[in-house]
């Protein structure tokens, strides 16, 4: 398989395995919608790392198949396309990109797609599409600019290049960088720490947040005081408060 679901200690790794630079084609994005799918269905999954491997993340699509699609083929595909992508941007739980190598085309986008990025001393991002006289078709002028600001996201489309680690770090591409042997192992602690805590209250946050960045001030404060209120008819919420009460913070340990 190209792309794997492995469950371990309630965190899942959504693993690309198309070598030698995982690129992502059709085969792969409608994998990743499946497995994106089925990671936030399951029980036993409460956190999430999108992985590449050792040596690399993705490094964009696959460009011989992309030559062979006509315009009328990619208006039928481009939908599923994106629709891949935003499966894995909608997962309602926490996830980590631990990002190796390249992560450039749609192996960004991928990135983008997540709620935290750690990236190896040695990664390089970018959204290269315009040098093939495209743009980004799988979120990425959308959530890039989004996350480092329209002029930064304009910067890196518009010309193309790609972005070394400590310059990801600076501008807000990525959110730490590690040595390169060290990448899984700190996405997994990150992920492991969050799988411990309450499932209802994280799935919360995470669209407090993403949903309310798509509108107005006033109507994301109607969304945060609507989960917030919800989350009170939850187990987690007893668990946590009486806790609090009768333990001191952070002590609560959730189901």
């Amino acid at each position: 398989m190209t792309v794997t679901l492995e469950v371990s200690d309630n965190v899942g790794t959504i693993r690309l395995d198309r070598p030698p630079m995982n690129a992502l084609d059709v085969a792969v994005q409608d994998r990743l919608r499946e497995l994106a799918e089925e990671a936030g269905r399951r029980d036993d999954v409460r956190a999430v790392i999108l992985y590449g491997g050792e040596r690399v993340f993705a490094a964009g699509a696959d460009i011989k198949e992309m030559q062979a699609m006509d315009h009328t083929a990619m208006v039928v595909r481009s939908r599923a396309l994106q629709d891949s992508f935003t499966a894995v941007a909608r997962i309602p739980k926490p996830v980590v990109a631990a990002v190796t190598g390249y992560a450039l085309g749609g192996g960004c986008e991928l990135a983008l797609c997540a709620d935290f990025r750690i990236a190896a001393e040695n990664a390089k991002l970018g959204q290269p599409e315009i040098l093939l006289g495209l743009i980004p078709g799988a979120g990425g002028t959308q959530r890039l600019a989004r996350l480092v600001g329209p002029a930064r996201a304009k910067d890196l489309i518009f010309t193309g290049r790609q972005v070394k680690a400590p310059e990801a770090l600076a501008i807000g591409l990525v959110d730490r960088v590690v040595p390169a042997a060290e990448v899984y192992e700190r996405a997994h602690a990150w992920a492991a720490q969050l799988a411990k805590g309450p499932a209802l209250a994280l799935r919360a946050a995470k669209e407090a947040v993403d949903a309310g960045l798509e509108t107005d001030i006033d109507t994301g404060l109607t969304i945060e005081r609507n989960l917030f209120a919800g989350l009170f008819a939850t187990e987690d919420r007893e668990r946590g408060m009486r806790s609090f009460v009768e333990e001191g913070p952070g002590k609560a340990e959730f189901l």
